[in-house]
């Protein structure tokens, strides 16, 4: 069989979002020009459970499907409808000459794959998407590893991701989500907050930034907990603008509370053990984005005078431990938007982290969320930083070129072709497909979205919702398509899914 390259021309790639984007049904406006908490929509509240590197194919390739030959059984329900999946020709015939393998119960401590910016480039050949064994694929590591050969390559299902299985059949699931731009964690926080990965000081550092771009990991300039090179960030963020609106917010981690400090600096060193019996630190500085800005960071880790200042100004400045979204939760104070983090151990990150650790977590979180007063006004979005490099079948729309030396999507110093949206290199995107749910009692249920998306989408939903202004230079918030069609704004349906967090099973 012949293949041919699927890239998308940077102009067709924008048209086709702003097509996908027109066709949504308008929302339902309760805005008013003088009440600053005034939203679009019914939702009063959005909540981001932001996790770690994980492809669609990754978790839902074979959804909804489950082979039931170990852990949780899992039956969809009637009329689930289908994703745009592993075939079973890219199961038994795979261009990238090793077939994609079920991963079950004895399979979920796996080695961190390669997910930097050319390597994920060089992995989709041009849109042939067979390179991945060649170039992400990573098999020997100190991780407890009993996956077979071609690793890369393989995936989950129901019977280990259950809980999401779960949320899918009761909620809303994109299956046209991509990563906003190639490369790994810090790219994707840093897009979250402001579709804009250029304004890096240093301008240059090795492997990190070129052409004043961030397009690998470092840890944030503005934060004390921070180790080895950092990097600094101009220019506007999320937060920026929820703060001239007056609109509560913040950004919740795992292990942001200082344990101490050395040498004038604190030092965040809260750890827990993961499913493997491994210590892992539970903080990790280049996964907070607001900490790249000095005008939203929280140095020092100070923590809120009390609980008031939850959400609001103050000497935290918007950047808390993830207790405070528990106590902000139980106690009637969650603010308007809420990002949260989940404790390295429990943010499903290959290497250190694990789908079971991540379901507990992510569980416990949704219930609480479900439980509390807030829940009638909600929408929780689950999204991905990067995909770790883990296959996904789907080439990207290349909506946002580039043409430095770090880019090789088709040919040496070349990702897609036109111009790159304010000039700036090293943004070649869209990236790799990526989950990304919607729960919320007006989502849609059991719900699979078609629409072009990506994690700019998540940036583009809170300024609309709450009207405001777009970020501006050159952000791919003003390409990105909406996910207002995973919901139904005209009719709610208030139901709770409380899921089991050992299990992911719905509770008895």
């Amino acid at each position: 069989m012949t293949r041919r390259p699927l890239i998308t021309l940077a102009l067709a790639g924008t048209a086709t979002i702003a097509s996908a984007s027109l066709a949504i049904a308008p929302r339902v406006s309760l805005a008013s020009t003088v009440n600053h908490s005034a939203t679009t929509s019914p939702i009063k509240h959005v909540v981001v459970l932001f996790q770690e590197n994980v492809s669609f194919d990754h978790y839902f390739g074979t959804y909804p499907n489950a082979t039931n030959a170990d852990g949780q059984p899992f039956t969809a329900k009637a009329g689930t409808p289908a994703v745009n999946g592993l075939t079973p020709e890219l199961l038994t015939a795979n261009p990238n000459g090793v077939n994609p393998q079920r991963l079950g119960s004895a399979n979920i401590l796996t080695c961190d794959q390669n997910h930097n910016y050319t390597p994920e480039q060089q992995a989709l050949d041009g849109g042939l998407m067979d390179k991945f064994p060649l170039y992400t694929q990573v098999e020997s590591c100190s991780t407890p590893d009993t996956a077979p050969a071609g690793l890369v390559m393989d995936y989950y299902d129901g019977n280990t991701v259950t809980a999401l299985w779960n949320y899918a059949q009761h909620f809303a699931m994109s299956d046209n989500n991509f990563d906003t731009t190639f490369g790994p964690s810090t790219p994707g926080v840093l897009n979250l907050v402001s579709g804009q990965t250029h304004g890096a000081t240093p301008a240059v550092l090795a492997g990190v930034t070129d052409n004043g771009t961030i397009y690998g990991d470092a840890d944030p300039t503005y934060d004390q907990c921070s180790a080895g090179s950092t990097v600094a960030m101009s220019g506007t963020n999320i937060g920026n603008e929820l703060n001239a609106r007056q609109i509560t917010w913040g950004w919740f981690q795992g292990g942001f509370a200082p344990t101490g400090q050395s040498n004038g600096k604190v030092v965040c060193g809260a750890s827990h053990t993961n499913v493997g019996g491994a210590a892992v630190t539970d903080y990790s500085a280049h996964h907070d984005p607001f900490q790249y800005y000095a005008s939203t960071a929280n140095p020092a880790h100070l923590a809120p005078v009390n609980e008031a200042e939850i959400g609001n100004n103050g000497q935290a400045n918007h950047q808390y431990d993830l207790s405070s979204f528990y106590q902000s939760l139980t106690d009637g104070n969650l603010p308007a938007v809420s990002f949260v983090k989940a404790a390295r151990y429990q943010d499903g990150h290959a290497g250190y982290s694990d789908p079971i650790d991540e379901q507990t977590y992510l569980v416990n979180t949704i219930n609480a969320i479900e439980q509390s007063r807030f829940w009638k006004s909600t929408a929780i979005i689950i999204a991905y930083d990067d995909s770790d490099g883990w296959y996904d079948h789907v080439m990207p729309p290349i909506v946002n070129p580039s043409t430095s030396a770090e880019d090789a999507l088709s040919g040496t110093g070349q990702c897609g072709n036109g111009t790159p949206a304010g000039g700036f290199d090293d943004r070649c995107g869209y990236g790799q497909r990526l989950p990304l749910l919607v729960i919320s009692p007006y989502a849609r249920q059991n719900s699979v979205d078609n629409a072009i998306i990506d994690t700019t989408s998540i940036l583009s939903f809170i300024e609309d919702n709450w009207s405001l202004p777009r970020i501006g230079g050159g952000s791919f918030d003003a390409l990105a398509g909406s996910i207002d069609g995973m919901f139904n704004f005209s009719h709610p349906v208030a139901s709770r899914l409380i899921l089991n967090p050992a299990t992911g099973e719905p509770a008895s």
